[in-house]
């Protein structure tokens, strides 16, 4: 006998399942069939069907459990394990059911007797609508072709459940559920900008009529034929994006196309295709597993760039279909504000850029292509949206206020004036600040404040003019790395640098190494064992990772250095815990530097090499380090979390430790001290510079260096032009000897009192 695979195990039991669809018995003598094809030809005593019906979850076909319970055990959404691969939309495989956390035993049901369990879900519009699950008396695995054909065959089940009209068919977003009154929705900040328009749902659901195939040679030239279609229509975005110059989005746009033409996905179409699928369901079939792939996946980064394919699946599913009106393609015909459960680029860019004002999505993170392509474009998005199918309707009003972090739909009259009156109020101040555009951030003392802006695409650099900063205070060479589908190569990352450099001018430009790892984790880089780590913010990351992979760094070495040829170079090593690590990190550029001088290449007139604190036992050996420094930035990202052991991403201690405690006032009025005493100059790079009291506070522990996000330099230079530094800094030891919790309100009453702009 041939050995069983996923295509001829999935081939067997749908075969057997065309004639069952095809008969004329009723629904619930069709699923007792099924159950009965499904546990003789993958050989397990158990196969069970649950469906969702009036909010809980089934039992409606058993073979092997006692007959009794069909339609007796129900299951909550969350219950047991059938209830939690309902409600998380994904599959389980136990050698041993009752060991899992969720495992909740029903008695009626006799299962007792079984230990190994499988289960899928059955999926329909995108939600779990019931499970297919198979028991077994050995305790073991079910194999992965046996998991495949279970998924493939739930497709199916789909379509027969939903014909008979055996499921809830009411789903979020239809009429009747959403409320019609005005609503606050709250979302994570992609990029930022405030923005009015009508909801514009970016695609319709597309339903797939038929799943099973009558002609499978048929249904594989549609699929050949829409695959040509799909990369004529990308290769055409690709050529006609318009952004201006060159940026990391062509470097998006290129693994997005790569995406495309990537012969893997082609092929599991394909044998889904041979299984017995129709066209349309083996692509709805791929894009389910890599679905509950990217509920697997932990790599933030990783699920971002499965959002690529998401994106390429819609639009070959529509191409196959026929149904190829999505909102882009009919044209905006108002401002519109685009509702989303994800987006890829090239979809983004379909978009009439004059009425599309705004994104709103279910998904996205702030290192999702789209992300990065929008913020080229200049939208404003707002990721990581609730509920929005339930609470927005198409055609629906919407205030989309980046900045903020929400939207509020349906406005009231009340509403839609006070957003005019922030977005008029928002546009005002921008005039005042442009206005200060080229006056000095000088106190009202004469203490000039170097005021710099963070920076990570080329697209940044026009910040420099638009703000009048006094350069580069910390360029992020990550950025480079995370939107790349493989490790940028040393000619790549040297036009960057050299780019970056000659829009800066004679203006600085602080290049901060690779910082990766941790959050920052790449699909192309894994560190072996150490992949998945529990606590990856203290991982393998930043100079750690640098160090160890010598050749990565190497390579960036010699770009910068080659890069920034008859100029200063300034360097900064980011996550230094002990000075050894830095000493290694400057001898690596200083023999890449010797290396290229040997070689006849032009090399910088100078390198200036500088450290991040961020991890706050660098402090302990300053002391030593500081006269081997050019300069010091303070993280206080990171600073924050490690010196309070609270991770900033979790968001029950988002708001616990305030950067105006005097905790962290007193480190950093400290280090500042000591690197004073040092001659080493010495400035901060994080959110905390960027707001105007938290910068007050800086400037009175003497801080005369920020770089912060360009948004941001305009209200600073307000409040620094507005401060008289001395009086504040007699100030501040008053504050910092009380033990407050914080000092915010202290140090807000004395702006006030004092006439500093903070607000």
């Amino acid at each position: 006998m041939a050995p069983l695979t996923a295509t001829s195990a999935a081939r067997e039991i749908l075969t057997r399942l065309h004639d069952v669809m095809a008969s004329r018995s009723a629904a619930q003598t069709k699923l007792n069939q099924v159950v009965q094809i499904i546990g003789e030809a993958l050989d397990t005593e158990v196969c069970s069907v649950y469906l969702l019906r009036d909010g809980a979850l089934e039992l409606f076909a058993t073979r092997g459990l006692k007959q009794g319970a069909v339609h007796v055990t129900k299951l909550a959404l969350g219950e047991g394990l059938v209830g939690t691969i309902a409600q998380n939309v994904e599959t389980l495989n136990l050698d041993e059911a009752t060991s899992h956390p969720d495992f909740a035993y029903k008695p009626e049901t006799g299962e007792e007797l079984f230990h190994s369990f499988a289960g899928v879900p059955i999926v329909r519009r995108e939600r779990a609508v019931g499970v297919l699950a198979v028991q077994h008396r050995d305790q073991r695995r079910f194999d992965d072709v046996e998991i495949e054909a279970l998924q493939t065959v739930a497709m199916v089940l789909a379509e027969l459940i939903a014909g008979a009209g055996l499921i809830d068919e009411g789903v979020p977003g239809s009429k009747g559920t959403r409320d019609n009154g005005a609503v606050r929705l709250a979302g994570l900040k992609l990029v930022e900008g405030m923005a009015r328009g009508r909801a514009v749902y970016h695609q319709p659901r597309i339903e797939i009529e038929h799943t099973v195939a009558e002609d499978i040679e048929v249904e594989r030239h549609r699929v050949i034929s829409a695959f040509s279609k799909m990369r004529d229509q990308i290769e055409r975005m690709t050529r006609e994006a318009d952004f201006g110059a060159g940026g990391e989005h062509q470097d998006v746009l290129a693994m997005y196309k790569m995406f495309a033409y990537d012969e893997g996905w082609i092929r599991r179409i394909n044998e889904a295709i041979d299984s017995g699928l129709t066209a349309e369901a083996a692509i709805e079939r791929v894009q389910q597993r890599t679905r509950m792939r990217m509920r697997e996946i932990g790599d933030p980064l990783l699920a971002d760039r499965m959002h690529d394919l998401e994106d390429l699946s819609n639009r070959l599913l529509r191409i196959v279909s026929g149904q190829l009106g999505t909102a882009a393609q009919l044209g905006l015909r108002h401002d519109s504000i685009l509702i989303a459960r994800n987006l890829g680029p090239a979809e983004l860019l379909e978009y009439d850029r004059r009425r599309l004002k705004g994104v709103v999505l279910e998904e996205g993170s702030l290192t999702a292509h789209v992300t990065i392509v929008a913020r080229a474009m200049g939208v404003p998005v707002l990721g990581r949206v609730k509920d929005v199918r339930r609470m927005i309707g198409e055609g629906d009003t919407l205030l989309l206020d980046g900045t903020a972090g929400s939207v509020i739909v349906r406005p009231s009259a009340t509403m839609e004036e006070a957003f005019e009156a922030k977005m008029m109020v928002g546009q005002k101040r921008r005039a005042e600040f442009a206005a200060m555009r080229d006056l000095p951030a000088r106190t009202r003392d004469d203490l000039r404040i170097e005021l710099m802006v963070n920076a990570g695409l080329r697209d940044d650099m026009a910040a420099l003019d638009v703000t009048g900063a006094d350069g580069i205070g910390l360029f992020r060479t990550e950025f480079q790395f995370l939107v790349s589908a493989t490790l940028p190569q040393r000619e790549r990352q040297l036009r960057l640098y050299r780019d970056v450099l000659d829009a800066a001018g004679d203006r600085p430009v602080t290049f901060r190494t690779v910082d990766i790892g941790g959050d920052k984790a790449l699909p192309y880089l894994k560190a072996g064992d150490d992949a998945d780590e529990e606590n990856p913010a203290l991982g393998w990351r930043a100079i750690r990772l640098g160090l160890e992979r010598d050749a990565l760094m190497k390579v960036q070495a010699r770009a910068l250095i080659e890069a920034a040829a008859g100029r200063t170079l300034h360097v900064m090593f980011p996550m230094v815990s002990e000075p050894w690590e830095f000493d290694e990190a400057v001898a690596l550029f200083d023999a890449q530097r010797k290396w290229i001088h040997d070689h006849g290449r032009g090399v910088p007139n100078a390198i200036r090499y500088g450290t991040m604190l961020e991890v706050p036992a660098l402090a302990e050996s300053l002391d030593m380090l500081l006269p081997r420094l050019d300069f010091l930035s303070i993280g206080t990202n990171d600073l924050t979390q490690f010196l309070f052991a609270a991770d900033r991403a979790n968001p029950k201690l988002a708001e616990r430790y305030d950067w105006l405690s005097p905790a962290i006032l007193r480190f950093i009025g400290r280090v500042t001290r000591q690197a004073r005493a040092a001659n080493v100059p010495v400035g901060v790079c994080g959110e905390m510079g960027g707001r105007p009291l938290e910068a007050m506070a800086l400037i009175g522990l003497g801080i005369d260096r920020l770089s912060i996000t360009p948004a941001a330099v305009g209200p600073v230079k307000a409040m620094i032009r507005s401060l008289d530094a001395k009086a504040l800094r007699e100030a501040m030891d008053g504050f910092l000897a009380r033990p407050l919790r914080t000092l915010r309100g202290d140090l807000a009453a004395w702006a006030e009192s004092n006439g500093v702009a903070v607000a």
